[in-house]
Order: C-alpha cells, then structure tokens, then sequence
C-alpha cells in the first residue's frame, strides 16, 4: 500500500511529508510557517487593467533581469537570435567566442527592425538602407556618407542592454542601472549546481497563445493543490496540497512530493494504483514493468531513474538525494520563468502576448540532458489560441495535462472581467509564492 506512517496535531514540512501518511492534515498551521506576507488579496485590476499593464512596460520589463533564449541558441560568432516582451524587441548577438551583446531591435537611422529572426550574420545590416553596424554594435557603415556629416561615427554607435548568462541561460535587463545578474538571482545559482542545466540543451520547444493575462496563465503553475480538480489522473502518486513552499529575494519554490498518498487522495492506493496512475497505462493494460520484492512505488521510480540518468552522469547520479530524483521541485524565477529542479527537464516562461493584456504567450522548454556533442536546439513549435498542447507528439504525456491547465485560463479572464469581488484571495501557506510574486510585482510597478 502507499507509504504510510501517522502524525499527531503538528506543522507539516517537506521532510515530515516523505515519512507520513499525507492524507493526515494538521488541524493548524502557525502564523510563523506562513513566512512573513502581510497580505492575503490581490486586486483584480493586476490582471485586466490596460494603465496597469502600461505601468508594466515601464517599470517592469524595461527594469528587470528576464530570459531572452538559451545559449546553444547562439553558439557561433555573428548568431543572433530576436527576443520580444510586451511590444519591445531585442537582439541577442554572438558577438565573440565568449561574449554576448544585446540591442534594441531598432535601427538608428529611421528606426527599421534589425533583425526579424534568428540567424548568423557577420555585421547588423539594416534591410532598409543599409545602415551598417559591426557585431559590437558600433558604426561600420552609412551609404550616401555626405548625406550624414552631421552624424558623429563614434557616438553613433547601437545602444547596449545589460546581458548576464546563468546555467545556460542568456538573461538581458534594458535598464542602465540595472544590478549584475549575479546579484539578482542570489542564491539560485546554488540551489541547481548539482543538476548541471549548464551542459543541457533545449530537446522541446513550444509556445502557445493563451486568452488570459500572463500573471493568470503563470499562476496555474506555481501551486500544485488545483491538481485534485483539475488534474485528477494524477492524484494517486502526488502529495498535493502539502508542498513545502519556500520564498526568497527573487526567487521562489514548491516541492511537490510523488509517490506518497496525499491529504486530497480520498481512497487509499495500492503501489500498483500509484504506478498505473504514473506511467499512464489503463486498467485493462498489464503493467509494463516488473517490482522487486518488497519495492514500493517511491522506491521503483528512484531506481529506474538513477540508472537511467546514470547513462548521461555517470556515477555523480549517486551524490543526487531520492528526492531529486522523484518529487517535484518547481522554481519561480522573477518574473515570469518557472525551471524544475531534479531530473526534470520543464522550464515554463509566460509573457504578454505583443502589446495586448489581454492574452499571453506561454513557453515550454525541455533542457535535456546529452551525451557526446551538444545537439543543436529544437526549432519553436508555435501553437495558436486553439491549437492543443497534446498535438505535440514531443511533449508526450505532460502535454495532456498544460491541455488540462488551458482549460481553466480563459475561464479565470472571464470571471476576473466579470466579478463584483475587487480582489482575489490566496491560500494561507500553499499560495505563499503567489503572494511573494505580487510583493515583487507592486514594488517594480508601484515603487512600494
């Protein structure tokens, strides 16, 4: 049966949740495990209020650190890759072995788009009148010179943004006075050192146009405890509801437990229910695998993976914990990327969807790992309001369950627009990284 061991009346944390049975709820949580939030609403404007969503362009995404592509995306000189946000565009270049530039995506001439996607080039050459810049962003070339005596080459140079790179990841912040990356990720970088996102390549690559504010769409995915209603195939492995939610400067996390019996779990699962139920197979299918005497469900999906990620570690898969290797470890990096820990390759990323708040883009990535030389990255599959997430064949079964969060996200614009009620409410501890997210969010776009 599931892994079960009572509790009395006592606060739950992550490591009490891999030895008890979940399903036993403590009858309070003290004020102190809910971390320090002084808020337990939200106001509704956040979400549909173009003023708000124009004071997000200013004081938001033109001054904070936030993830343009990944490295592999630009692994030569001269590559270049288009990152757009909220009706701004950037380009990203390659511009010597081990730098990396970014540019408004705006020619100085008359203020043509540069570049209109990703590609190699050996100098940025404006398409309408080949205005000329070297890779550094400085003046090469002006046709028809005489026509600009008045222009000063070395101060006509392409403006810079700020560029920082983190795991493999290529971050840009347009502020001028923005702080090092370093400084604004803090603690992260420690936190996913032993899993190595540095030597990882994006294997998947999908982006979807979803009908709902881009705070609605990344909010289905930083609690876990909708799950019960909105996921229930995945009930009988996962203990929903009982997360450890953790919260710090600019980053946030939940750790989801797997193969344990949840408190949201109303019967109690045999091991064979809870592998069903994780691998996806059907009553009436046998089950694919074969259990060694004695093993638990837990216990079956940490070995399989260990030796399975063995093949691209080695033997430094025997430093990772069980847990890295089984349960759900979701970050939320400021403001709007969402890479998983562990063996898990999802990282989410969520933004306006142009200049309309109305709809956003959601990106998933897989970062992989590999072994031999590095892949080149998938090319984007780019899905419209209606086209599923399941009609990726590459996403496999994950796919199922984005359709099953989609389906909520237009319902909650909806019903936002609608509302008498002027806020929403979060939960008292399983929502805390919402109300962390909304901290950040009001002091960028309201200077509190």
């Amino acid at each position: 049966m599931g892994e079960r061991i009572d509790v009395g009346d006592r606060l739950i944390s992550y490591q009490d949740v891999l030895r008890l049975d979940t399903r036993e709820v403590p009858k309070h949580i003290s004020q102190e495990s809910r971390g320090s939030f002084d808020f337990d609403e939200a106001p509704i404007d956040i979400y549909i209020s173009r003023e708000w969503h124009e004071r997000e362009k200013q004081n938001l995404w033109k001054r904070v650190w936030q993830l343009a592509c990944r490295e592999e995306h630009i692994p030569e000189v001269g590559d270049h890759y288009v990152y757009e946000i909220a009706g701004l565009s950037y380009l990203i270049v390659r511009s010597a072995p081990d730098e990396i530039r970014a540019f408004p995506n705006a020619c100085l001439h008359r203020g043509r788009q540069l570049k209109d996607y990703a590609g190699r080039c050996s100098e940025i050459r404006c398409p309408f009148h080949a205005m000329t810049w070297d890779l550094d962003g400085n003046l090469k070339r002006i046709p028809a010179p005489w026509e600009f005596e008045h222009i000063d080459p070395e101060r006509f140079t392409l403006p810079q943004v700020s560029v920082g790179t983190w795991a493999g990841f290529v971050f840009l912040n347009p502020d001028p006075d923005a702080e090092p990356l370093s400084t604004f990720l803090g603690d992260l970088p420690e936190h996913f050192a032993k899993w190595d996102f540095e030597n990882r390549y994006v294997e998947v690559h999908v982006s979807k146009l979803l009908r709902c504010n881009w705070k609605v769409a990344q909010e289905a995915f930083m609690e876990c405890w909708h799950a019960a209603a909105t996921h229930p195939q995945t009930v009988p492995y996962a203990a929903f509801g009982v997360c450890q939610v953790d919260c710090y400067d600019n980053f946030a996390r939940f750790i989801t437990p797997s193969e344990v019996v949840g408190p949201m779990m109303p019967w109690d699962p045999s091991t064979e229910d809870m592998l069903r139920a994780t691998l996806d197979v059907r009553e009436d299918e046998e089950l694919p695998v074969q259990l060694e005497p004695g093993e638990t469900a837990r216990s079956f999906v940490v070995r399989n993976t260990r030796e399975k990620w063995r093949g691209f570690l080695g033997d430094k898969i025997d430093e990772w914990a069980d847990c890295e290797l089984v349960d759900n470890f979701t970050y939320t990096v400021f403001p709007n990327i969402m890479p998983w820990g562990g063996v898990h390759k999802i990282c989410y990323r969520f933004r306006p969807n142009g200049d309309d708040h109305r709809t956003c883009i959601m990106d998933v990535f897989y970062i992989a790992p590999f072994t031999g030389e590095r892949p080149p990255p998938a090319d984007e599959v780019k899905l419209g309001f209606d086209d599923p997430f399941s009609s990726v064949s590459a996403l496999g079964i994950v796919g199922n369950i984005l359709d099953q969060d989609c389906f909520n996200m237009e319902k909650v614009q909806f019903g936002l627009e609608t509302t008498a009620k002027p806020t929403v409410t979060f939960a008292s501890y399983q929502e805390d990284n919402l109300k962390w997210m909304q901290r950040l969010l009001r002091r960028y776009v309201e200077g509190r």
